[in-house]
């Protein structure tokens, strides 16, 4: 058997360290502001105008926009007076802040608040609980509590998580017909990006988005229009707080956020709740049932490990979980997207 030094060094370990600076890449872009300066121009342009308009380094400014093209995030175009730099269509779509398809939040939330955490993987792992206290110097007892440990920050996840639904929302609720259902309670809906799908997906519906007093706030405040007439808003702890009786209860990436006791004591509390006939739709990202990947998959469940008390599962674990709270004629439904669908009925 040869020696190491006769390998290769695989490409894939190259990949995969320089994973985290492909990704502080991009969110740096869209922190400065660089797709959408490129998208208000309406032109390609130079590296040292860019450079002036976000009040940057042309040196360093250069070589972000090198680097954004070397990701397919820009492009560049060589002509007698230098390289002109315009924006691809991916990055148009997904990284401008003016795009209804905007991710643009969700990364900022990556950047500045998912990424501090990561910094204890190590720990967190070795002590199989969240790194809120060592990233922010919070109490890692109450997940949400730190999370929403000011205004600014929950105003930010909020943001992040209506991005995603803007991109993954309808393949979830068109997932099941779901028609059959008028009266929907959205537990922790936050924004109501996902509200707003349903109710335009099912306009026979009404949604009531049932959240945390300061998340309803800004949910009317920020998010959700008073001409929204079919979404209403219920303010309240859903752990400690009466769940009012419905047809459906949309449960979007909650249960992953705790560990499989506390997801008992929620869908037993939903069950009581719901109509006979009703039902509840878990929207979450789900693992193979060996549990190999997807890939992504198995980074969320890793991501809930240094923010949550919970992990991602499997769809017989969440079939497991509504069965024992009394839901049957469970179904599955994986999208293809990053986010699968789980219907249980009562």
């Amino acid at each position: 058997m040869g020696s190491t030094e006769d390998l290769d060094y695989p490409q894939i370990i190259v990949q995969y360290s320089n994973g985290f600076l492909i990704s502080k890449v991009m969110f740096t872009a869209c922190e400065l502001g660089v797709f959408d300066l490129l998208l208000e121009s309406g032109k390609p342009l130079p590296s040292d105008a860019i450079a002036a308009g976000l009040s940057a380094s042309t040196m360093g400014m250069k070589r972000l926009l090198d680097a954004c093209v070397g990701l397919k995030l820009l492009a560049v175009e060589m002509t007698q007076e230098g390289a002109l730099y315009r924006n691809t269509e991916i990055s148009n779509v997904y990284l401008t802040k003016s795009s209804p398809k905007s991710q643009y939040h969700i990364m900022m939330y990556y950047s500045n608040t998912v990424y501090l955490c990561w910094q204890y993987l190590a720990d967190a792992v070795r002590e199989g609980r969240n790194q809120y206290e060592r990233a922010f110097g919070v109490s890692s007892k109450d997940p949400f509590g730190a999370m929403y440990r000011s205004d600014e920050e929950m105003l930010k996840f909020m943001a992040g998580q209506n991005s995603v639904w803007s991109i993954c929302g309808r393949d979830v609720l068109a997932a099941f017909d779901l028609s059959p259902f008028t009266q929907i309670y959205d537990l922790g809906g936050g924004g109501g990006a996902l509200a707003q799908e349903c109710v335009s997906l099912y306009p026979n519906s009404t949604v009531t988005i049932y959240d945390l007093p300061k998340v309803v706030q800004v949910a009317k405040e920020q998010f959700v229009s008073p001409e929204e007439h079919q979404i209403t808003f219920h303010e309240g702890d859903f752990f400690n707080d009466s769940i009012p009786a419905a047809e459906l209860y949309i449960l979007s990436k909650i249960l992953h956020d705790w560990d499989d006791d506390k997801c008992k004591q929620l869908l037993a509390k939903v069950y009581k709740a719901c109509k006979p006939g009703g039902g509840v739709l878990l929207v979450e990202s789900l693992l193979n049932e060996d549990k190999s990947g997807p890939v992504e998959t198995q980074l969320y469940s890793m991501n809930m490990l240094v923010q949550t008390e919970g992990k991602e599962r499997t769809a017989a674990e969440y079939s497991k979980l509504l069965e024992s709270a009394g839901f049957g004629m469970i179904q599955v439904k994986r999208t293809g997207k990053l986010y699968d669908a789980v219907l249980g009925r009562k």
